[in-house]
């Protein structure tokens, strides 16, 4: 199991990683987090090699695996969920994703596939093929 979750603001995968490295220098042993307020009831299937699916202008473009599930508590006393990341982003193939808010399950038979190590995107659609499935809602 998986969670999905808009990366509200980031632009594209390569700015993601440096928002994330300028913070790990403040975070516990170095390694990034996402902390939300509610605790995924589904941990134990999260934890059994779920990954983060980041939504990036509209498109799943990326993910990250999730270490683990932390309990920390804001400044305004409230418990939330700090979810710990695997530092390495992989890059997956594009897959629309409406806005929504907080973060949503997503099964791993509905998760984008990794794109092959070192390829940064995907090859663009021919332009009839894309006009196609626009027209049809895919894209």
């Amino acid at each position: 199991m998986n969670l999905v979750k808009l990366s509200v603001g980031t632009e594209s995968v390569d700015s993601l990683m440096a928002w994330q490295e300028m913070r790990r220098a403040e975070l516990p042993k170095g390694l990034p987090r996402h902390v939300t307020r509610m605790w995924p009831k589904r941990e134990a299937e999260i934890l059994n090699g779920g990954s983060i699916y980041w939504v990036i202008k509209g498109l799943i473009q990326c993910r990250q695996r999730i270490l683990r599930l932390d309990e920390v508590t804001g400044e305004d006393g409230i418990r939330r969920c700090a979810i710990i990341l695997d530092p390495e982003l992989h890059r997956t193939h594009t897959a629309p994703k409406r806005p929504f808010q907080g973060w949503r399950y997503l099964k791993a038979e509905d998760s984008p596939a990794d794109l092959p190590l070192g390829k940064k995107q995907e090859e663009p659609l021919p332009l009839e093929l894309s006009q196609a499935l626009a027209e049809i809602g895919v894209i």
